[in-house]
């Protein structure tokens, strides 16, 4: 059974880009918070200091207005009492704001950095098939880009959420305390700023989504142009790619410059509304002061509690843009997150054993579709342990679907694949995999270093026996030139190398960690001729006693197999060995003869 990453989050339902989006976001961004929770609670608790002391203040100074105002009768050391507080009550306030910031960005990095991982590990449980299905650039995108506009809404999003949200509220009572016709009044009034926010707020969000989408498809063509380079500059496309990179880029521009635009509506608007909610207060203040209901040192408490309560919406209505970029950003996230993955095995599923392995390799009436299209029908052959079993045919006929299907890359709409006498559908993943090595055309190395990428399979081998696989695969020579060795880092995905010697060096290492079963798909499609009869030779004494699997287009390389599988637009048309498919003359003869047009005749 597959260990359960501790940052997975699954079972969950992504967000709508509705009403309340926002808040179920918001819910499922705290989640990640885990064992930072304490920091959210101490958030709160500094917010919480922050607001009280700083409205202690102008209290403080109204109080001492009051005891100043009196005609002869003005209380000197009360005030002076009050004054020399004063300080004590600004420091701690201006500690208790620094604290909140450090903390929220502790708390901001530490959610992200959690994401990060949950996407990564996620990356790993998702089935080939959706990876397939989705461009590197978008997958990317949602890793990286996303995660880095959420943490910058985060980063700014926690301290002024708390800040205002208990600012608003700790200003609704001093002031309720202090006259509670005035506070109604301002109760009354705010329900208008809350408004305008909300109606703008829920126009932006799509249009940020959009742009997130937008940046994610210039990130692919970003890296579909650095990954084809050689291609694009062959072809002369240069110019094309730059035209399709700048029509994203403008739309991207426009959508962008929108959802900035809708949203920066916002702290007009809501200066405009709180700018009616001070006049509504300055009157009831005044006609409070004028019936001698309130004094002087109220009414100017009061008005100062009217700005300190607007500036809470303005804070707010500044970081809008932020927050509803960090939100569209969190829905990608999450609708990446909760993509379905590879099913959880039970935990008493059998595996394919040793025994099994040193059996038939079997296929019962496999079929396969991709996309509801079906694109492989009726597949069915019987190798016996230790055969070299070649896979040929026209490309797209699906060969190296077939191989993906022996791996469990995809699963089989119908049919059965057996290895022994278990079904590889009915045994666990892991063991299925284990029972196969694999070289591909398209070669995969680490950044790490050449010795690294070697024992990938059987970390604890020896130095002679990587030399010694090096030597069968002919790759120590140019191994040993490099800057240093065995040891040499080779840069992104093997940069530093030639394809040929790539190839060399994933050919290597399959050797060190010899499989029970064996799959070649063009293994040696980036080698010279000379080297390739070489490697030929090194690959028989590597197949000795094992089955395997070879997918090639040079028919030339596959005359000595035990059995041929000739495939057609996804069906298996022919089967059997070289001599007897040449005496057939059906589609396996043309295909050779058509290769080798003067080596073999036409009768």
């Amino acid at each position: 059974m597959k260990k359960k990453h501790p940052y997975t989050q699954n079972g969950r339902n992504a967000p709508e880009n509705k009403r309340g989006a926002g808040l179920r976001v918001l819910r499922r961004l705290l989640s990640f918070a885990g064992g930072s929770g304490w920091l959210l609670i101490a958030g709160f608790v500094l917010a919480l200091v922050f607001s009280l002391l700083s409205h202690m203040i102008p209290v403080k100074i109204a109080d001492a207005i009051d005891l100043a105002a009196g005609e002869g009768n003005v209380d000197t050391p009360a005030i002076i009492r009050i004054l020399a507080s004063l300080p004590l009550l600004i420091g701690i306030s201006a500690l208790s704001d620094l604290l909140l910031r450090f903390v929220g960005t502790r708390c901001g990095t530490a959610i992200v950095k959690k994401m990060r991982a949950s996407a990564f590990a996620k990356l790993q449980r998702l089935p080939v098939s959706y990876i397939d299905g989705h461009s590197r650039g978008d997958l990317i995108s949602r890793v990286i880009t996303d995660s880095d506009r959420l943490s910058d809404g985060l980063l700014t999003g926690i301290v002024s959420i708390y800040s205002s949200v208990l600012g608003i509220a700790v200003t609704l009572v001093f002031m309720a305390v202090i006259d509670p016709v005035v506070a109604a009044v301002v109760v009354v009034l705010t329900p208008f700023s809350m408004l305008v926010a909300s109606f703008i707020s829920g126009r932006t969000f799509k249009l940020f989504k959009k742009s997130a989408e937008l940046a994610a498809a210039e990130t692919s063509v970003i890296e579909e142009s650095v990954s084809g380079k050689l291609e694009v500059k062959l072809f002369g496309k240069e110019d094309d790619r730059y035209e399709k990179f700048a029509k994203i880029n403008e739309e991207y521009r426009k959508t962008a410059s929108s959802a900035v635009f809708f949203s920066s509506l916002t702290n007009p608007v809501t200066r405009f509304v709180n700018s009616i909610v001070y006049v509504g207060v300055a009157l009831a203040a005044g006609l409070m002061t004028a019936t001698g209901r309130l004094g002087v040192a109220g009414l100017t408490v009061l008005l100062t509690f009217s700005r300190e309560y607007a500036k809470p919406f303005n804070d707010l209505s500044g970081v809008l843009a932020e927050a509803q970029n960090a939100l569209a950003s969190a829905v990608r996230i999450f609708e990446f997150l909760d993509a379905p993955e590879e099913p959880v095995e039970p935990a008493d599923i059998p595996a394919v054993t040793d025994g099994d392995r040193k059996g038939r390799v079997e296929a019962e009436k496999v079929a396969f579709s991709y996309t509801g299209r079906p694109f492989m029908e009726d597949i069915s052959f019987s190798a016996g342990r230790g055969m070299k079993v070649a896979i040929v045919g026209p490309t797209g006929c699906g060969k190296t679907t077939l191989v993906n299907l022996f791996m469990r890359f995809y699963s089989p709409s119908s049919g059965d694949i057996r290895v022994g006498e278990k079904s590889i559908l009915r045994s666990s993943v892991e063991s299925v995999r284990a029972s196969f090595g694999m070289v591909l055309q398209d070669t995969w190395l680490s950044s790490g270093t050449v010795r690294e990428n070697l024992t990938l399979g059987r970390p604890g081998v020896t130095e002679e026996e990587i030399r010694e696989a090096c030597r069968l695969a002919h790759a120590d020579s140019f191994i040993s030139r490099l800057p240093r060795g065995y040891d040499t880092p080779l840069g992104d995905s093997g940069t530093l190398l030639s394809a040929g010697e790539r190839q060399l060096l994933c050919i290597a290492r399959v050797m060190i960690c010899p499989p029970p079963l064996l799959i070649l798909d063009e293994a040696t499609s980036s080698i010279d001729t000379m080297t390739e009869m070489r490697i030929q030779d090194a690959f028989s004494k590597l197949m000795k006693g094992r089955t395997s699997f070879i997918v090639a287009h040079r028919l030339g390389t596959i005359k000595n197999a035990d059995l041929i599988l000739v495939m057609n637009d996804g069906h298996i048309i022919e089967q059997g060995t070289h001599d007897a498919l040449m005496s057939s003359r059906g589609f396996y003869f043309d295909l050779y003869s058509a290769q080798f047009e003067g080596l073999e005749g036409r009768a």
